[in-house]
Parts: C-alpha cells; structure tokens; sequence
C-alpha cells in the first residue's frame, strides 16, 4: 500500500496600514484565506508557521488600498476560507450586498430561500474570516442597530460611513457610545 505525503499548506501573511488600523492578511496559493483587523474584538497574530510575503498578497493589498481611498467597490480576488458549505452560502450572498447598502440578518436569510434561518445567518456572518472583502459589515439587525463585529461595533460603524450608509437612528449613536 503506497503511503502519500502531502506537502504542507503554504500560508504567507502581511500587514499593512489602513484608516482603521493595521490589518493581517492571509493567503494561500488558492487565495486569500484571512483579512483581520490587528485591534479589535479578534486581533490575530501572525503564526510562527506563516511565511511573510514575498509577493502573494500584494494584489489583495493594492485593492484594499484602493477600497480605502474609495476608488472601489467591489473584490475580485480569488479567495480559500476555510468553512462549512452552508457558510461559504452566506459568504457568497455577502459578496452580492453592494457597496453603501446594507441588509438585516432577516432580508439575508430571505435572499437565501431560507426565511427563518436570521441566526444561523448571522452565526455564519460572525465566523466570516475575510472582513473588509466578504462585506459581513453590511449586515445590521432588524431594528436597524449595530450588531457583533469582529472588528468592533466602533470599525463596522466607521466602515458604513466610509461606504456613504447614513447612520440616522438616534439609537445608533447612543448604542455606539458605550462600546
């Protein structure tokens, strides 16, 4: 009986600076498997295992740039995370939320068919690994305030604004000063 060897997976990082922090990326050569935030509710350290990059990430790092000077709108990046397929299902639907909108976690459960599925969407949105990218910041609850974010509620709010979405509701702002 052969026995097989398989090459361990190869997974180059860098940070970089943005409006909102330093942010790890992570990727493979299948693609990009972690966008992070370095402060937050979720900071991730760079594994002794992860090699830094010599150039993978660099395309994802010049579309973030251009995200953050508001020159685009949308990813085209080939991305690997690792998930369920219930959860790739809702981090594609993510991907078709446009820029400057936002959806409950209800209006996405609806989108996917599965109308009373709000907190298993919302489940698979929290363990979105690739923030900024897979936009899970576009999903708010359905009395229309801030929910969980890995980030924190402080960068998610900071990121709608950077998208245009207008924050009226007088309970954000309250909501938004103890965090």
């Amino acid at each position: 009986m052969p026995h097989w060897k398989y090459a361990p997976l190869r997974l180059w990082y860098t940070t970089m600076d943005s409006p909102f922090g330093p942010i790890c990326l992570v990727g493979t050569e299948q693609g990009l498997i972690r966008v992070d935030f370095q402060r937050g509710d979720r900071p991730v350290q760079p594994d002794p295992a992860w090699r830094e990059d010599t150039g993978q990430l660099d395309v994802a790092k010049q579309q973030l740039q251009e995200y953050f000077q508001g020159q685009r709108h949308q990813f085209q990046l080939p991305l690997a995370p690792a998930s369920t397929p219930f959860q790739q299902h809702v981090w594609h639907a993510l991907q078709g939320i446009p820029f400057g909108t936002t959806l409950t976690y209800r209006e996405l459960a609806q989108r996917l068919g599965m109308p009373g599925a709000a907190r298993a969407v919302g489940h698979a949105n929290s363990r979105n690994p690739i923030a900024i990218v897979i936009p899970c910041h576009r999903l708010i609850g359905s009395d229309g305030q801030l929910r969980g974010y890995a980030g924190g509620l402080a960068i998610k709010r900071r990121l709608l604004q950077h998208e245009g979405v207008q924050l009226h509701d007088p309970t954000h702002a309250a909501h938004l000063r103890h965090c």
